[in-house]
């Protein structure tokens, strides 16, 4: 098993076996509650209909009743059904059915590829996407989404940033081809 964030560049290969990695120990197809309780910060469910946070503000949920729930209410219901599990150190496990589906990273992680400082030297180091989509907003370009169908991968492209701002694997929207 490769441990991806021991080895950041093989997020870097146009085809990669996804059953053959692991993010900080876990898995792809890995039980969701083996993700360590002690480093979710966030979570995302079905059983939260309604969510308030945002930056310096502390996270709350309620159900469609009103009911606070708490963070371990949210993120056990989310580790047996479907959700998202954010951690502190900037990755997050995508969860289906109380499996761990997708992996994305970002923040100082990706700080690995900072020697790439321009869209076509992402494109030189990463291979040629299987899509490509320019983010525009108000006539500004924002930056790339590459898809690498091979890999399940999509890698983000901060144009503002001239960086590598997401990677993330798995069972994502458009990983798979259109």
């Amino acid at each position: 098993m490769i441990e991806i964030l021991d080895n950041l560049d093989v997020l870097s290969r146009p085809h990669l076996d996804l059953t053959t990695v692991a993010m900080n120990g876990i898995a792809l197809g890995a039980p969701a509650a083996g993700v360590p309780r002690r480093s979710i910060v966030e979570a995302q469910s079905s059983v939260v209909a309604r969510y308030r946070g945002g930056t310096d503000i502390d996270s709350e949920y309620y159900d469609a009743d009103g009911r606070q729930l708490t963070l371990d209410e949210v993120v056990n219901h989310a580790a047996r059904s479907d959700g998202f599990l954010y951690c502190a150190d900037k990755l997050t496990y995508k969860v289906q059915a109380g499996t761990v589906v997708g992996f994305a990273i970002y923040g100082p992680h990706l700080s690995h590829f900072a020697h790439l400082t321009s869209y076509e030297e992402l494109l030189a180091a990463f291979g040629s996407p299987d899509q490509a989509r320019e983010d525009e907003a108000y006539g500004d370009l924002m930056g790339y989404d590459n898809y690498y169908w091979g890999s399940q991968k999509h890698v983000r492209w901060d144009a503002w940033g001239h960086r590598v701002s997401l990677i993330n694997l798995g069972a994502f929207e458009g990983n798979t081809g259109p």
